[in-house]
């Protein structure tokens, strides 16, 4: 039997493989990390930045506290005033969609229950983002972004 020898040629495949192997895991990843990049939370950060402490300062001054939750495929948003009652904003719009890609983003049509806005979403399983803009009786406009977790139903 003969012995196989370890020459540099053998080693600079070896090394060139791996090399090759981690470069086309990273290009895999990169593309994959552009090609789900839903896109930019606003067009001008500057312009968006002018008007950010008085817009956050009249939501707080409307003193609601906001939550949001699936349960049975029925999203249900809920404000509470500051006298911890229910509060009906004049005007509801929201995006619900995955944080990674825009492909799962849809606009939940809400309907005042008496207590809250419910709206159905029959969602899968995973994190989900709940982007809500309301105007109160006033007209200041109330913006929220509110993590949800859906959990598989066995």
């Amino acid at each position: 039997m003969t012995e196989r020898k370890l020459t540099g040629w053998h080693v600079l495949a070896i090394i060139g493989s791996g090399f090759a192997v981690i470069i086309g895991v990273n290009l895999t990843l990169a593309y994959n990390a552009v090609a789900t990049f839903p896109g930019l939370e606003t067009k001008n950060s500057y312009v968006a930045s002018q008007s950010f402490d008085a817009d956050r300062a009249a939501q707080d001054a409307l003193r609601w506290t906001v939550s949001a939750e699936v349960a049975d495929g029925i999203l249900s948003v809920e404000i509470i005033g500051e006298d911890g009652r229910p509060v009906q904003a004049a005007s509801i719009a929201a995006t619900l969609g995955r944080s990674t890609h825009t492909g799962d983003d849809s606009s939940p049509e809400f309907r005042w229950s008496g207590t809250r806005f419910v709206a159905p979403a029959e969602l899968a399983p995973g994190y989900w983002n709940l982007r809500l803009v309301m105007t109160a009786e006033d007209g200041t406009l109330f913006r929220r972004r509110i993590p949800l977790t859906v959990r598989e139903t066995t």
